[in-house]
């Protein structure tokens, strides 16, 4: 389905729904803002971000691109991820031709014999369906693309500042920059956010991301929607094993109001426990080993 075939107001809807997804692709190529802040004398940059902060920016940044040429590695975990419909409980394995989950509690309930018989129906289609796993390989890639775009943007959506340090940690605080002019609905979130982000001093790692929407939102001067002010993002990182960092949790709260009073945003809560290396090479060995034959 493509924008036009939408009602209006729902291209919004559906954009601030995938803001997660987003946010973890933004960590992963935030690489990508650095360099863009690093090479040359941004005007809009240099007149309000400090210059140690930039350069603490820099420095973390630089760490996270040797980490992302270098660090191949796939993990298996136990994923939780909670929203207004279900509290949904997982076992996902990643392998090098995608990610696969089994559910296995929903509400904090096993799943019955009959649910459970249609999960591992439902996995052992998709680890057969060539079809499907492109799509879903087209998916992340069009929310990598889109969160490439809001990072060529970040230097100039934002002033950045350093706010506190201390043995372990950095925290800069971002605002947004009043001489920046979003081009689309999506900048338009991006640059109305402020937040931190907190740099682990052991290896320059990017520990936390978080941020809120500063001001309201609207549509179509209101008639197709508004985005309330308020509204909160917070995406944390830490060290599973052998080094490896991964994103652990991810906290969405976004809320308001479409055309006839529908609800738009999303509010999710995700985390992510127990994590160990997967040695799987494949699909359908990661389906094997979550106990779908």
């Amino acid at each position: 389905m493509n924008a036009a075939q939408h009602k209006p107001g729902s291209l919004e809807r559906i954009q601030i729904s995938a803001m997660r997804l987003r946010l973890q692709s933004l960590l992963r190529l935030l690489a990508c803002a650095a360099a863009i802040a690093a090479v040359g004398a941004n005007p809009l940059l240099a007149q309000g971000s400090q210059p140690e902060a930039m350069a603490a920016l820099r420095a973390a940044v630089a760490s996270e691109m040797q980490a992302s040429r270098t660090d191949k590695s796939n993990w298996m975990y136990r994923d939780e991820d909670d929203t207004p419909e279900h509290n949904s409980t997982y076992n996902a394995i990643e392998t090098p031709q995608g990610t696969l989950r089994r559910l296995i509690a929903l509400d904090g309930r096993p799943l019955g014999p009959g649910a459970d018989l249609d999960e591992m129906t439902r996995i052992r289609l998709f680890v057969h369906d060539s079809a499907a796993q492109a799509h879903a390989r087209r998916n992340s890639q069009h929310d990598d693309a889109q969160a490439s775009e809001l990072l060529q943007m970040l230097p100039d959506a934002f002033l950045w500042r350093i706010s506190s340090e201390n043995a372990e940690t950095i925290t800069l605080d971002f605002k947004p920059n009043p001489a920046f002019d979003p081009p689309d609905t999506q900048s338009r979130v991006l640059g109305a956010m402020g937040g931190q982000l907190v740099i682990a001093r052991n290896g320059n790692r990017i520990r936390t991301l978080r941020g809120r929407l500063l001001k309201e939102i609207v549509f179509g001067l209101a008639l197709f929607g508004k985005l309330n002010a308020g509204g909160t993002f917070d995406v944390e990182r830490r060290v599973v094993g052998d080094g490896r960092w991964q994103i652990t949790e991810t906290h969405v709260h976004i809320g308001g109001r479409a055309l006839f009073f529908k609800s738009i945003g999303t509010q999710e809560d995700e985390v992510k426990t127990d994590w160990r290396p997967s040695t799987d090479p494949t699909l359908a060995a990661a389906a094997h080993t979550l106990g779908v034959e």
